[in-house]
C-alpha cells in the first residue's frame, strides 16, 4: 500500500532492513483497517437507541448487533482456506464495495430479524477484506517491517472503535438512525477507493510452493498446541471485549450515571490511548516475548474490571481505558504469533485465528447478554474476568520451535 506492495518488496532480500516510507505506509495500512471494520463496533454506541426503536431487551439487541461477528467468523475461515487462490487486491476491493450494500439497507430494516441478517452479511464482507489484508501484509512484509505493519493495522482497528462510535452517536443524535447507516456505507466505498489506488498486485514475498493443501494445513495447525492455544486466546479476547463494551452502554445511560446519547459517544474517547499503545505491540514482543506481553496485557485489562462496577463515572471510564488498551494489545500480539507459529499456509492459520476470535465475540454477546439480563452488570463483569483469566492461563502454551526460520514478526522467541 502506498504503493504498499512495491514499498514492501524493495527490501524483500534484506529481512533486517526497513522499507522506505514506513510512516506513510503505516498510515495507509491503518486507514485501510479503519474503513474496513468501522461498521463493526460503531453500532454499539447507539445500542440503547436501537433497543428502544425495536422494542427489545438489551440481550436481544446485543446479539443482533454482534451478529456481524458470526459473519466474520464464517468468512475468516472460508477466506483462510481459499486465500492461496484469491487475487488479494481484487478480493479486498470487492468485499468493501459489497459491504456498502447491507450497511445501506440497515437504514430501513423493518424488524430485528432483518437487522440481524444484514449485520451478519456485513460481517461476511468485513472479514473477507480483513483476512485478505492480513494475508497480504504477511506475504509482502520483511520480518523487520511486519511487526509494525500488523500493529498499524490493529491500531487502525482501534481507531475505528473510537471514531466510529463518536460518529455514530453524533449522526443519530443529530439526524436520526437512518443517517448513521447511509454515512457508514459511504465510508465503506471510500475504503474500496483507497484500496484501488494504494494496493497493487504483487507476487507473495515469502511465497513458496505449499507443502500441504489448505485442508491438510488446517488439520496440522489444529494439532499444533501453540496454535490451538492462540486460537483459544483470540476467542477469549473478543468474548471479553464484547461483554464489556456492548453492555456497559446500558449501564452508562441508566441511573446513577444517566448519560445522554451524545455523551455516550464521547465516552469512547477511552479508546484514544489504545490507538497509541497498540502500535508498540510488535516492539514489546520483540523485546520481552509473546507470552509475557500477552499475559501482561490481559492482567492490565483485568485491573479495570472492578473499576467498572463503580457508581462514579471517572472510575468507570478509567476501567474502560484499561480493558480496551489491554485487550487490543493482547490481540495485536496474538495475531503476530499465529504468523510465526504456522509452518505452512499462513493464510489458513490467520483465517482460523480470526474465525475463533470473531466466534468468541458472538458467544460472548449471547452468554454475557443473558448474564446481564438475568443477574445484572456485576455478573457480566465476572464473566469477562473469567474469560481474561482463561486466556492468561493459555499463554503458557505459546511456544515457538527453536529452528524457526524467517518470521513475520520481529520477535524470535515466544517467551
Amino acid at each position: 500500500m502506498t504503493d504498499l506492495s512495491a514499498s514492501m518488496k524493495t527490501h524483500a532480500s534484506d529481512t533486517h532492513g526497513r522499507s522506505p516510507g514506513v510512516v506513510l505506509r503505516s498510515l495507509v495500512i491503518g486507514l485501510t483497517a479503519f474503513l474496513t471494520v468501522v461498521d463493526l463496533f460503531a453500532t454499539q454506541a447507539i445500542l440503547p437507541s436501537l433497543t428502544r426503536h425495536y422494542n427489545v431487551t438489551p440481550a436481544a439487541m446485543g446479539v443482533a448487533v454482534n451478529a456481524s461477528t458470526l459473519g466474520m467468523a464464517i468468512a475468516s475461515l472460508i477466506v483462510g482456506f481459499l486465500s492461496p487462490y484469491i487475487d488479494q487486491r481484487r478480493g479486498i476491493l470487492v468485499s468493501l464495495v459489497l459491504l456498502a450494500v447491507p450497511t445501506m439497507l440497515l437504514a430501513s430494516a423493518p424488524d430485528l430479524t432483518i437487522f440481524t441478517i444484514l449485520r451478519l452479511l456485513q460481517g461476511l464482507c468485513m472479514a473477507s477484506a480483513f483476512a485478505l489484508t492480513l494475508a497480504h501484509l504477511g506475504e509482502q512484509c520483511s520480518s523487520t517491517d511486519a511487526g509494525g505493519a500488523f500493529a498499524a493495522y490493529i491500531a487502525g482497528n482501534v481507531a475505528s472503535n473510537l471514531i466510529g462510535r463518536l460518529m455514530s452517536a453524533a449522526l443519530v443524535d443529530t439526524f436520526g438512525l437512518a443517517s448513521n447507516f447511509y454515512s457508514f456505507a459511504l465510508l465503506n466505498l471510500a475504503g474500496a477507493a483507497l484500496v484501488y489506488f494504494t494496493v497493487s498486485r504483487a507476487r507473495p514475498m515469502h511465497a513458496m510452493p505449499a507443502a500441504l493443501s489448505p485442508f491438510e494445513a488446517s488439520i496440522a495447525h489444529w494439532r499444533n498446541p501453540s496454535l490451538r492455544a492462540a486460537y483459544a486466546i483470540g476467542f477469549c479476547i473478543l468474548f471479553a471485549f464484547i461483554g464489556t463494551f456492548t453492555f456497559v452502554n446500558f449501564v452508562l445511560v441508566r441511573e446513577p450515571l444517566s448519560l445522554g446519547r451524545m455523551d455516550l459517544g464521547f465516552v469512547y474517547l477511552v479508546f484514544a490511548p489504545s490507538v497509541v499503545t497498540t502500535l508498540f505491540a510488535g516492539r514489546a514482543v520483540a523485546r520481552f516475548g509473546t507470552r509475557p506481553v500477552i499475559s501482561g496485557a490481559l492482567a492490565f485489562a483485568a485491573i479495570g474490571l472492578p473499576m467498572m462496577l463503580s457508581s462514579h463515572l471517572s472510575y468507570v471510564l478509567t476501567g474502560m481505558v484499561l480493558v480496551g488498551a489491554g485487550t487490543f494489545f493482547a490481540q495485536a500480539s496474538a495475531t503476530g504469533f499465529v504468523g510465526q507459529a504456522a509452518y505452512d499456509n499462513r493464510g489458513v492459520a490467520s483465517g482460523t485465528y480470526l474465525a475463533c476470535y470473531f466466534f468468541g465475540g458472538m458467544v460472548g454477546s449471547a452468554v454475557l447478554g443473558q448474564l446481564f439480563d438475568r443477574y445484572g452488570w456485576a455478573a457480566c463483569v465476572a464473566g469477562v474476568g473469567a474469560s481474561l483469566a482463561m486466556a492468561a492461563v493459555l499463554t503458557t502454551q505459546l511456544k515457538l520451535p527453536s529452528n524457526r526460520g524467517e518470521t513475520p514478526m520481529p520477535a524470535t522467541t515466544a517467551d
